[in-house]
């Protein structure tokens, strides 16, 4: 089941405060300001930094 369209509009990167869109097939989140890249598990975004990777 893909994240429900309201709760991603209000979802932002916990670092820099930037709304997040989705990536690699629904199965990420990736923010266009610090490049972070949140994982979704379980239908759960994982909005930590400590989890989040780094890609260009």
């Amino acid at each position: 089941m893909p994240v429900d369209a309201e709760l991603l509009e209000i979802l932002a990167c916990p670092h820099c405060k930037t709304p997040v869109t989705l990536v690699k097939n629904g199965t990420a989140l990736k923010c266009g300001q610090c490049h972070r890249v949140y994982p979704i598990k379980d239908d759960i975004p994982v909005m930590l930094i400590d989890e989040a990777t780094i890609e260009p």
